[in-house]
């Protein structure tokens, strides 16, 4: 695992888990190679609706209304807003974080 990540992470986590963020680079897998599909653009409403059905409904298992989820996935985004290159891994890390499923990750 990248300590790029964990640096990364670092900024806006203490503790940094990192199984969990091994978990999310084996979730992410080839994915993270390209430049484009390793960000997340908190612009794009097509972006973010992917990670709320792909990661938060179908990886964490979160049954939440879409307007709770994406009220958490606008938090993190407001979190990175400094950021004009949000890395996805990290995005990813402080969803689960805020629902507490940082554990989850690590099976």
């Amino acid at each position: 695992m990248s300590k790029e990540y964990v640096d990364d992470i670092a900024r806006y986590a203490s503790n940094v888990n990192e199984d969990a963020i091994a978990g999310i680079v084996k979730h992410l897998g080839i994915a993270l190679r390209s430049k484009d599909a390793s960000l997340v653009s908190c612009s794009s409403k097509d972006e973010l609706s992917r990670v709320r059905d792909s990661w938060l409904k179908k990886k964490l298992g979160r049954s939440d209304d879409d307007a709770k989820l994406d009220s958490v996935i606008e938090e993190v985004c407001e979190t990175m807003k400094a950021d004009k290159r949000k890395n996805r891994v990290t995005f990813y890390y402080l969803l689960a974080a805020k629902f507490d499923q940082l554990d989850a990750l690590t099976s």
